[in-house]
């Protein structure tokens, strides 16, 4: 007779404030990475000036100041210490330095706008309502999306780059696409750089879709990109589309307003065409993974009924907007996921 396992007794953390005061004081590394990225910290340390010395000259700071913002990177982890010389951590090293082609610093730049922190310091009342009140970011030419195409473009890359590889695939062939809430207009452009034989079109609010026109150019594929200015909800985006491109939009919206706009992308493709959803997905206990878990807070601060929505909710607005054969490709080491959904 064989026992039943047990599960192993995990031993308790002991009970300590220490938590919740990092909880509160948790603003303090924000604004300690939002000074080092303004003052160049990273990117002057990578060139060689490693002493607060040297980093004192090179930015015109003060040696104290250089000191003391350095050694409170080390203990958050943003950089390592040996003596007195400082060294970039291998994340900061990648996404700090402005010299490397993954730099992420310029996403403070829209992350944290005084707009998106009043969100936050108005939390309370957001979770009272169960949403923020007020719409700033979605009115018509709202610079708030300017800002985002140009300062967020690089933490979308990677993602852009594994929407391409699921959606495309090896199997190249005429392929007329639609990007919708295009921003940076990176989603579409992968597409095109992955498929020679794509032609996409990118909606979007005029003013943002100028930074979209620019990075096509950028990357050779103007030639294919075209663009439609205006709302995605009243824009006649016309018909025979063979892949729909829905990249970090449906979070912002209720179901039900998800559902209108899915029925009209439905409408729009060829049978057999598809709909790749890209979103921030959390498991069905809406606490894991960690960032996707997470990402819903956001759309409590910020919009009026938007959510992080798991994969059984968004399969269910898809459903009934006519879509069916859902494929789900999780995309590590991106906090993405991507949902495509077929038109029979």
């Amino acid at each position: 007779m064989t026992s039943t396992p047990t599960t192993p007794v995990q031993p308790r953390s002991e009970v300590s404030p220490f938590r919740l005061f990092q909880a509160i004081n948790g603003f303090q590394l924000t604004e300690a990475i939002s000074s080092a990225i303004e003052l160049d910290i990273f990117t002057v340390i990578a060139a060689g000036h490693t002493t607060a010395k040297a980093l004192a000259k090179q930015c015109s700071i003060a040696e104290r100041g250089a000191r003391i913002l350095c050694d409170f990177l080390v203990v958050n982890g943003f950089l390592e210490k040996n003596g007195d010389q400082y060294s970039l951590s291998d994340d900061s090293a990648k996404f700090l330095d402005r010299n490397s082609p993954a730099y992420m610093g310029s996403c403070t730049k829209f992350l944290l706008t005084d707009d998106i922190r009043q969100t936050f310091r108005d939390l309370t009342n957001s979770v009272r309502n169960g949403g923020c009140q007020k719409t700033y970011a979605h009115a018509p030419e709202s610079p708030v999306w300017v800002e985002f195409a140009r300062s967020m473009a690089p933490m979308m890359m990677m993602a852009s780059q594994g929407l391409a590889g699921i959606v495309v695939g090896k199997e190249i062939r005429s392929l007329k696409v639609l990007d919708i809430a295009a921003g940076h207009g990176l989603f579409g452009i992968a597409v095109l750089r992955a498929n020679p034989k794509a032609e996409v079109t990118a909606v979007d609010w005029n003013n943002v879709l100028e930074v979209a026109r620019e990075n096509a150019k950028k990357f050779d594929v103007a030639d294919r990109y075209k663009t439609l200015a205006g709302s995605i909800f009243d824009v006649d985006i016309g018909t025979g589309y063979d892949l729909i491109l829905v990249p970090n939009f449906v979070h912002h919206f209720d179901a039900p307003t998800n559902e209108q706009l899915l029925k009209k992308l439905h409408r729009a493709l060829n049978p057999g065409g598809k709909v790749a959803t890209l979103e921030f997905v959390p498991n069905e206990d809406r606490v894991s993974p960690p960032m996707p878990a997470a990402f819903a807070l956001i759309m409590l601060a910020e919009t009026p009924a938007g959510d992080a929505y798991t994969r059984s909710e968004l399969e269910n607005m898809l459903n009934r907007a006519g879509f069916s054969r859902h494929e789900f490709h999780p995309m590590p080491p991106s906090p993405h996921s991507v949902l495509v959904s077929t038109k029979e």
